[in-house]
């Protein structure tokens, strides 16, 4: 009996203290996408994207090319001849390769440049978000944007106009 009431008296005690916590949630992405610097910066980040996978490509048909005449020449060449023309071809492949690594890799520049752009924007958002989850008492803020967790939520507890807001641009 003593096991059934103090059962009773813990899951009583549970559900009232998380009625009392408060949360939201937030759409980065809807908050994001009306940000001008964001959108900016995107922008910025495809074309830089687009030029350097222009570069790799280059090297990659060049490569593609030196192979092509190398096959239709390659019953008239030397053995010595044969030799360096595969040497440069795989020299020109690794170049490329070398090239997307720099560029694409997970550490390359295109990361880097990702990096500089959306940090401020990042940390803006983030201390909006703080912002207003400190002024309206918020234990906590889910991003109902990348939860996919999250079945329904009412739109009672969506904070994104809020941090639009707090960020000066107003929905």
């Amino acid at each position: 009996m003593k096991k059934l009431i103090l059962t009773l008296i813990a899951a009583i005690a549970c559900v009232g203290a998380a009625s009392a916590q408060k949360f939201a949630l937030v759409d980065m992405e809807y908050v994001l996408s009306n940000l001008p610097a964001y959108e900016m910066a995107n922008e910025q980040l495809n074309q830089i994207s687009q030029r350097w996978q222009k570069e790799v490509e280059a090297l990659g048909s060049e490569a593609e090319t030196m192979y092509k005449n190398y096959q239709a020449q390659m019953v008239f060449l030397t053995d010595e001849q044969k030799k360096a023309n595969e040497e440069a071809i795989v020299a020109k492949e690794k170049e490329a390769m070398e090239l997307r690594t720099k560029y694409f890799g997970p550490e390359g520049e295109l990361y880097k440049k990702r990096q500089s752009l959306m940090a401020p924007i990042q940390e803006d958002v983030y201390n909006a978000v703080k912002a207003v989850a400190e002024q309206r008492g918020y234990q906590c803020i889910f991003d109902r944007a990348s939860s996919s967790d999250i079945i329904f939520a009412s739109p009672r507890i969506d904070i994104s106009n809020e941090v639009l807001d707090r960020l000066g641009y107003s929905k």
